[in-house]
């Protein structure tokens, strides 16, 4: 191998795929929240883990969301008030939603907790469950993953059901635990979340960034190729394609990867990953 090569793996590299995967995910989910959280009704689960709402709550509820779309601080003080008229933890949950919208992650995680625990008095574990999570959530977006960590603890701990609910609270209780320098616990919540959201290529992009960190390259390997199949289309998946591949002396497939990195997403922090890494490769053979 170049003696470039060596450089290139012990360069720290600020930037983590997995992170912007999961940015770009939440960036989304919060583009959408208004058009998505239209309610259910409250015998179905919906199968994207959105906390269900009784028909009874309904309209005030996606009125709050609306106001938290259009302005943060009328989704507040709608969700204040309804709280006072009596739209329990559906309102706080919505008021959660306002200061996340917001960026005021702090006052969102009491507003969720706060809904968590109205939710268990009156019964509703597996709402409270979904609170608890978004609570996890916004510490997570905050920065305090120890606190993130609790809060998925606490929703796992009220009997989310398996699939997507408990799957993606695994995913996010693995992204804590990295955090954390907790690589065993984040392993295991991978392998769970692998086995609840099988066809989320978030999750198998995790596992195999995790895999390569500990060393374990034919597990990081297989669990990237499942990611690139899954999300060929998405840079930080190309980035990592990369970096396991430049570890497994596969200079070859590496440099394609970081290519398609660049070329699907330039100005990203994935995509300006990836051109740093092959500025540092030596030119092809010929």
């Amino acid at each position: 191998m170049p003696f470039l090569l060596p450089l290139l793996l012990l360069a720290p590299q600020a930037y983590d795929p997995e992170i912007e995967a999961v940015m770009n995910r939440k960036r989304k989910e919060r583009a959408e929240a208004a058009a998505s959280a239209s309610a259910a009704p409250a015998t179905t689960a919906p199968s994207d883990g959105r906390i269900p709402v009784p028909a009874k709550y309904a309209a005030k509820f996606q009125a709050c969301l609306d106001q938290a779309v259009e302005a943060p601080d009328k989704g507040i003080a709608f969700a204040q008030q309804w709280r006072i008229d009596g739209g329990g933890f559906y309102a706080r949950n919505c008021m959660g939603f306002a200061y996340a919208r917001a960026e005021r992650w702090a006052p969102a995680i009491v507003a969720f907790e706060q809904g968590a625990d109205e939710a268990e008095r009156n019964g509703e574990m597996m709402q409270s469950g979904r609170l608890w999570a978004q609570a996890g959530n916004a510490a997570l977006a905050g920065g305090d993953a120890a606190k993130a960590r609790d809060d998925f603890d606490a929703a796992l701990a009220r009997g989310l059901p398996d699939g997507v609910e408990k799957g993606e609270v695994h995913l996010d209780r693995a992204r804590a635990l990295v955090a954390l320098n907790d690589a065993k616990g984040a392993r295991d919540s991978l392998d769970v979340a692998l086995e609840q959201v099988p066809r989320d290529p978030l999750a198998w992009l995790l596992s195999a960034t995790l895999a390569r960190r500990a060393g374990e390259m034919k597990l990081a390997q297989a669990h990237i190729a499942r990611a690139v199949q899954l999300s060929p289309d998405d840079a930080s998946v190309a980035l990592e394609e990369g970096n396991i591949a430049i570890l497994t002396d596969q200079e070859d497939i590496a440099r394609s990867a970081w290519q398609r990195a660049v070329k699907l997403a330039a100005p990203s922090p994935a995509g300006k990953a990836a051109a740093d890494n092959l500025s540092r490769l030596p030119p092809p053979a010929r």
